[in-house]
């Protein structure tokens, strides 16, 4: 790495703490948020060994301009999204021209990564949340009258055997939905970085998720309707967090495995 790289290096630093400073409204659940700067250093672990070409070269002038465009839209337009689109514009302009051309294509996999790395669908698209909170009552809702239970719901209020259960946006899912696709797109380049599956089965992390956090909200529902609403709304409530890490990892790793190429097979597994 010489000078020139280290100068990219740093405005890549500066523009990225740019990014998460710019709008701190992520601070209100900086508990789920900050983990999926994970996202970065997994990155460089995933990409590694880093083989850099012994020639310096010029970043294009094409992603140059799309990088500054993308960064001038996402301030007037207050999009997240559109900032870290245009960093991560910036940082493979950088490694695809500095990085031997081996590697580019594990790389290229990788970028998912980076660009799961700041709090875009927090910041920019908090209306996911709400369809987490509203098909995951209505999938309550379904369970338990299928069991014959005695419910009603009203958006994302269900009410079930006369106790009344209200999807909050804590439930949502939506803090925590960022470090599940990085959960899942590592366990996916593991598993499937030599098939072309690999980009297939990157939507179905979403679902994966949606899966993981509705199983949440049924299992609290359980646990209020067998022990109590204060059981069920206090540590219980706290800890299922993490349960549903464990199961969209669970998850991830059961679909991915059965889908993985076999040993010692030397091509790539068609879609």
């Amino acid at each position: 790495m010489n000078t020139r790289d280290r100068g990219i290096l740093a405005v890549l630093v500066v523009l990225a703490a740019f990014i998460w400073l710019r709008n701190r409204s992520w601070l209100d659940s900086s508990e789920n948020s900050l983990p999926i700067l994970a996202g970065l250093p997994v990155f460089i672990w995933l990409g590694s060994p880093w083989k850099w070409r012994s020639e310096p070269a010029e970043l294009p002038l094409s992603g140059v301009i799309a990088a500054v465009i993308g960064f001038l839209l996402g301030i007037i337009l207050e999009m997240t999204l559109l900032l870290t689109l245009a960093w991560t514009v910036v940082l493979w302009c950088w490694l695809s021209r500095r990085i031997v051309s081996t590697s580019l294509d594990n790389l290229r996999k990788l970028m998912v990564l980076p660009l799961f790395s700041f709090p875009w669908i927090l910041l920019d698209f908090e209306r996911i949340g709400w369809w987490f909170r509203l098909s995951g009552a209505w999938f309550v809702e379904k369970v338990f009258l299928l069991l014959q239970f005695d419910v009603t719901r009203q958006g994302t209020d269900v009410v079930v055997q006369g106790l009344p259960m209200s999807v909050e946006a804590a439930c949502s899912g939506i803090n925590a939905l960022q470090s599940m696709l990085i959960a899942g797109t590592v366990l996916a380049f593991i598993f499937l970085g030599r098939s072309t599956r690999y980009w297939w089965n990157l939507p179905v992390l979403v679902v994966m998720a949606w899966m993981a956090n509705t199983l949440r909200i049924l299992v609290i529902t359980v646990a209020a309707l067998a022990v109590s609403p204060a059981f069920a709304m206090g540590t219980f409530h706290n800890w299922s967090g993490w349960l549903v890490l464990c199961l969209m990892f669970c998850l991830c790793w059961l679909v991915f495995m059965l889908q993985a190429p076999k040993r010692g097979s030397s091509s790539p597994v068609p879609a």
